[in-house]
């Protein structure tokens, strides 16, 4: 799905020259968790223009919307939810959106790790990992033929996180062997969540992130 907007052309006091395509402007959400300085670096590096966005309600003008990921599934929701339902639509309607960790996590209907809801924009749950060892910490592979990994050096990420989306409908695109294999990302629509943290997964994370502001550019 082809999103169309009008695209405001910088001001003089942007860090970009003037005549040369905008970048990208990425909303990245501050709901009180998640790495916003790691993320928003990482997306600088990716050739986008992430703005944190701390007014969950600005995210029903967002171009594209990221939810970072480090925290607690109901922590995470708790400034979300008053907006679930303009979140949902802008996401139904094509918004670009990349959910990494809890950011992936909050994509589902409900938790383990909590009592409240979560968006639902993927049908299903997110569940406990089944595992000796938890959290899962550390460098593990992402086994996937989507094309958000293509170029990707070596196909190991950065994990931490004790609990993993469990989908009820087709929209796994990665796997990783953690104790048995889990869903390390999915995707529907436009929207893209992930397990891993590409902003601290070095150079496979940055050829991941490329890859996504490359994505977005061609949807706006």
């Amino acid at each position: 799905m082809v999103i169309r907007r009008s695209v405001k052309y910088p001001e003089e006091t942007d860090s970009y020259r003037i005549g040369q395509r905008p970048k990208v402007r990425v909303s990245v959400a501050d709901y009180g968790v998640g790495n916003l300085h790691s993320i928003r670096k990482a997306l600088e590096l990716a050739g986008a223009r992430p703005v944190i966005e701390s007014n969950m309600r600005n995210l029903m003008d967002a171009e594209v919307i990221v939810f970072p990921g480090v925290g607690a599934f109901d922590s995470a929701m708790e400034r979300l939810l008053p907006y679930k339902d303009i979140i949902i639509d802008r996401l139904q309607a094509g918004t670009p959106c990349l959910g990494i960790c809890i950011g992936a996590q909050i994509l589902f209907e409900r938790s383990e790790e909590g009592s409240g809801p979560g968006l639902g924009f993927m049908k299903g749950g997110v569940v406990r990992l089944k595992a000796e060892r938890v959290p899962h910490m550390g460098w593990n592979e992402v086994v996937s033929s989507d094309p958000f990994f293509e170029g990707v050096s070596s196909p190991y990420f950065y994990f931490a996180h004790s609990f993993h989306g469990s989908p009820q409908e087709d929209v796994a695109v990665a796997t990783t062997d953690y104790y048995g294999k889990f869903p390390s990302a999915f995707r529907k629509k436009n929207v893209l969540g992930v397990q891993f943290h590409p902003e601290k997964s070095s150079a496979s994370g940055a050829t991941f992130l490329r890859n996504f502001v490359k994505f977005i550019e061609a949807k706006l």
